[in-house]
């Protein structure tokens, strides 16, 4: 992809100086974004977009929300970063409102999804070691069509053979089985323990956002929270994109009515900014000094950040917006599923993380729906191999939320005709 757009302002943006120089690791759309107000982003050639992409789930308040802005000026103006040898008040007030308002007792910040599971894999390995007596290596099972990061070892996490290619060995101690299949999930785990304690945790998605905005089922993940309690394994819940409200409730893993042990955060609790965090209970917490660490993760900046962004949803009281609007779009996505019913096989989701689904023999494909939604100005982002998603900021509204779906029209028009 090549080419210059030119901004109102006369500023030149340079897409081939621009791949020239950024290693080629993203397929971009030929588009280039420069600001943002709310749920609608401008392009460098002053072009309006309505977001529905969020920087994938990532945006909660949308972009550039009065009490951000004046929480991060605020701050930048005072202390920005330093060591965690030291106390930092507003790690605590976030650590403090994050274990108020779950089941989790304590918190380790990060920068990413990726760390934060790859925290959560080295606390489930060492809780294995000393808590349930494995010798060797142990093991954690994840759910085929998962998604835990790119690292290393969150990529072999991810029961995906597609981001594996290319890659391998990949790490030990990880197996898989089917999502929403406790016989399946129960052999397994009978299958590795056979000889003896072998299995120390079962990380889950409450929702696989990449492999295709696939809900979990409650039934199932109480029969895991069960599970766990007979075995002691942890059940630990991958939570990086359903975090913070998006389900519309505070946590995904309330919408399954269960707690875990562990639970993992990112996107929606930076709002953009990068933090994550790993959350756990006094059974798990198994960390001592030394264990792990994280230079950037917890500065006085970001988590400025999420303590904003926390009050923010509080005072706004964005969990009940999430569940109305996302009522909304459902209900409209699926007025036009049942006007292409041959092209289109339905619509699932939680909150504001909803899926438009393409029947399994569609001669399109989810990107198709996402460049000529693109051509509409509507930014949609694909989830999987048959999905596209809709994961606008929480605080998008019933106006927005009709504008999206007359372009969603307007965009199946032209792809399905």
């Amino acid at each position: 992809m090549s080419q210059t757009l030119v901004s109102p302002a006369n500023a030149v943006f340079d897409a081939a100086a621009f791949d020239e120089s950024v290693m080629y690791t993203y397929g971009r759309f030929p588009l280039a974004l420069e600001r943002g107000q709310g749920c609608v982003v401008w392009d460098t050639e002053g072009m309006a977009y309505l977001d529905f992409v969020a920087g994938i789930a990532t945006c909660t308040l949308g972009h550039s929300h009065p009490a951000l802005v004046e929480a991060v000026t605020d701050q930048v103006s005072k202390l920005q970063h330093v060591s965690n040898l030291y106390y930092i008040p507003l790690q605590g007030e976030l650590a403090a409102w994050l274990t108020k308002n779950s089941c989790a007792e304590s918190v380790f910040f990060c920068n990413s999804g990726a760390e934060a599971n790859e925290g959560a894999i080295k606390l489930a390995r060492k809780y294995g070691h000393t808590k349930l007596g494995i010798e060797g290596m142990p093991t954690i099972l994840t759910a085929n069509a998962s998604f835990h990061g790119r690292t290393l070892a969150t990529v072999t996490a991810t029961g995906q053979p597609k981001y594996h290619k290319g890659f391998k060995p990949m790490v030990q101690g990880f197996d898989y089985v089917p999502y929403n299949d406790i016989e399946a999930l129960k052999m397994k785990v009978a299958s590795l323990n056979a000889y003896g304690p072998k299995v120390a945790a079962i990380l889950l998605e409450p929702l696989q956002g990449e492999g295709g905005v696939n809900p979990g089922n409650a039934e199932y993940f109480k029969q895991v929270r069960q599970l766990c309690d007979e075995t002691g394994m942890l059940l630990m819940m991958d939570e990086v994109q359903v975090g913070m409200g998006r389900s519309g409730k505070l946590w995904g893993h309330q919408q399954l009515e269960i707690e875990p042990d562990v639970f993992t955060l990112a996107k929606g609790l930076g709002g953009g900014f990068p933090i994550g965090a790993l959350l756990c209970n006094s059974k798990a917490d198994v960390f001592q000094p030394g264990d792990h660490a994280s230079t950037f993760g917890g500065n006085p900046f970001v988590c400025r950040v999420g303590v904003t962004i926390a009050q923010t949803l509080e005072q706004e009281n964005l969990l009940e917006n999430v569940r109305e609007r996302g009522e909304q779009l459902r209900a409209g996505l699926a007025e036009l599923v049942a006007k292409y019913p041959a092209h289109l096989a339905g619509v699932r989701g939680w909150g504001l993380i909803n899926g438009l689904v393409l029947q399994p023999d569609a001669a399109k494909a989810p990107i198709d729906i996402v460049k000529a939604a693109l051509e509409e100005g509507l930014l949609l982002v694909p989830a999987g191999a048959s999905v596209v998603r809709y994961v606008p900021p929480l605080v998008v509204s019933d106006s927005e939320v009709n504008g999206a779906l007359a372009m969603t029209a307007l965009a199946l028009e032209k792809v399905f005709g």
